[in-house]
């Protein structure tokens, strides 16, 4: 087994070198689809009917924008939380859905990438439903674990001979400090979630965001003491700044 790291549009990409085929380990943006495809075919010098699996740990653009894609162009299956489908359900999701490509393309002008195209179906269609504790399809070694907390259907991926895993966003760095990410939907669940992790076995952790870690060089306790104690999402911070400026108005009348 060997990972490989793409630098992505805004995220790190991590294809996954098996005896079973490659396996994406998330579904990256639409922008990066080129990219993926190239290094398969290129770098790796194989057919892109060698990847397998392209998993999709939450449906934010950075992570679910890709996949179906490259479906399209490789033929590999698709797999999600079985929740994964209805997060940007309804109006409301079609509005956070727009926001949140909004916010792709904010955080690539602030790394100094040119906005790209990384509009994608908001409604993910896949070929296989994940759960917690099972094994991947066609990649035995892969554990996948439920870590909710950033949304309602976060997974993350561990290989279990070597005790690496890949955890999304469950961890990203500001200033170089290890602290949740925005959104947190669920922060009771996020706790938990960390927890879990601080009492794994696992020793090197991957995050979309964040360099590979190695798992004592994470002072998990520190970020669940400052892990916010209320969601944190778009409806949240709308609703507090409405009530703000209601409340500033109420005071001067």
């Amino acid at each position: 087994m060997k990972i490989h790291t793409l630098s992505g549009y805004i995220q790190h990409i991590y294809l996954v070198e098996d005896t079973s085929g490659i396996l994406l380990l998330d579904g990256c943006s639409r922008a990066d689809v080129d990219e993926v495809c190239r290094y398969i075919t290129q770098t790796l010098g194989r057919p892109l009917s060698h990847l397998k699996l392209i998993t999709v740990t939450h449906m934010h653009p950075d992570h679910a924008g890709g996949a179906m894609l490259l479906r399209q162009r490789s033929g590999a299956q698709v797999a999600s939380h079985p929740k994964a489908s209805q997060w940007y359900r309804g109006v409301m999701g079609r509005i956070a859905h727009s926001i949140d490509i909004l916010l792709t393309w904010y955080v690539a002008g602030r790394i100094g990438k040119p906005r790209k195209p990384v509009w994608y179906n908001p409604v993910l269609a896949p070929d296989i439903l994940l759960k917690g504790k099972q094994r991947l399809p066609g990649f035995a070694d892969w554990q996948v674990l439920y870590t909710p907390g950033h949304t309602d259907h976060d997974l993350s991926l561990v290989h279990t001979p070597t005790q690496q895993a890949y955890i999304a966003d469950v961890l990203v760095q500001v200033k170089g400090e290890l602290v949740p990410p925005y959104p947190l939907c669920h922060p009771n669940q996020y706790r938990q979630t960390l927890n879990m992790l601080a009492n794994s076995q696992i020793d090197t952790f991957f995050c979309a965001h964040v360099p590979p870690t190695k798992k004592d060089d994470i002072d998990f306790a520190h970020v669940v003491e400052n892990a916010p104690r209320k969601p944190k999402n778009h409806w949240h911070s709308s609703k507090n700044r409405i009530k703000k400026k209601l409340f500033g108005l109420t005071k001067e009348h």
